[in-house]
């Protein structure tokens, strides 16, 4: 699950604002507990527990089945991501290239695989050949087991400016039949042909609906990925902020008129799980593929 600073992130701050509640959560991450286990464990009322159940449900944290005669309760999601609003840089200057997931140029992808626009499926499921269906520039997510895909973007950069940093960030998961929140997946970033670093996705995400995924969308395939920013700078490669690899813009050729971006699971991955790359009318972030050359 992944928050930010909005208020549609309340019902869940709100959720987790209470030693009850917290204690709910460690008790049925263990096993799923019916209303009257967690009374007799908490030393509470049925009727309270019942009320913190419901706050715990509201923020989608949590939901309930039928077994035999008990309601039993267990954990929709095991990991909660918070966004922080942040202002980067602001004395550089910055092109900004916004890439739409179906525009790349280049791919070698591997079933299971497919391409998703607003409207439905864009040719078959699970058939490489429509990677190059035209139709493909209207795909909002884009998946496949392994293999990559990549983009060219225009260098927009002058001859008087000087590059100061390069931010590519894009919403991505792992790719699992249907789907598997428990899928870690080795993704491996290319920046104009330089191997950047990978990141290892946890999962293919399906414990809640992605806030702007298509309602035509069924409920167990993947519905959002998490948002990573990788940053290229003169001392090393960050992700997310945190030291991600060596990786320095001198290493980068940077002069060409055209960049390239990759995205790729290897065959040799320590974990093949596959890529699902999520871009505008899909996921939880309402954006493609952006890439920032700061400059002064």
């Amino acid at each position: 699950m992944q928050l930010d600073m909005s208020s549609a992130s309340l019902p869940v701050y709100e959720a987790l604002s209470s030693e009850v509640r917290l204690h709910i959560i460690r008790l049925i991450s263990e096993k799923p507990m019916s209303v009257k286990e967690l009374a007799q464990e908490l030393g509470l009322s049925s009727a309270i527990v019942t009320k913190h159940l419901d706050k715990l449900a509201a923020a989608e944290l949590v939901t309930s089945k039928r077994v035999g005669r008990s309601k039993m309760t267990e954990l929709r999601v095991d990991t909660i991501e918070v966004k922080f609003p942040r202002e980067i840089y602001p004395t550089f200057q910055v092109h900004q290239t916004s890439i739409p997931v179906g525009h790349y140029t280049e791919y070698r992808v591997q079933p299971s695989c497919g391409l998703a626009g607003k409207n439905g499926y864009i040719g078959k499921v699970d058939n490489p050949r429509y990677f190059m269906s035209p139709e493909r520039m209207n795909a909002g997510m884009i998946w496949f087991n392994n293999g990559y895909v990549e983009y060219q973007t225009p260098n927009f950069l002058q001859g008087h400016e000087h590059l100061e940093m390069l931010d590519l960030t894009a919403e991505l998961g792992s790719e699992f039949p249907f789907s598997n929140n428990t899928w870690p997946s080795d993704i491996t970033f290319f920046i104009n042909g330089k191997e950047i670093g990978t990141w290892r996705s946890l999962g293919d995400f399906s414990d809640i609906r992605g806030k702007y995924t298509p309602k035509w969308v069924p409920d167990n395939v993947n519905q959002y990925g998490v948002l990573k920013t990788l940053r290229v700078t003169d001392h090393g490669t960050y992700l997310d902020g945190q030291p991600f690899t060596d990786i320095c813009l001198q290493d980068l050729p940077t002069d060409h008129e055209t960049w390239t971006v990759r995205f790729e699971v290897k065959e040799e991955a320590e974990k093949a799980g596959g890529c699902t790359i999520f871009g505008q009318g899909f996921g939880n972030h309402d954006q493609n593929i952006e890439l920032l050359a700061y400059y002064s």
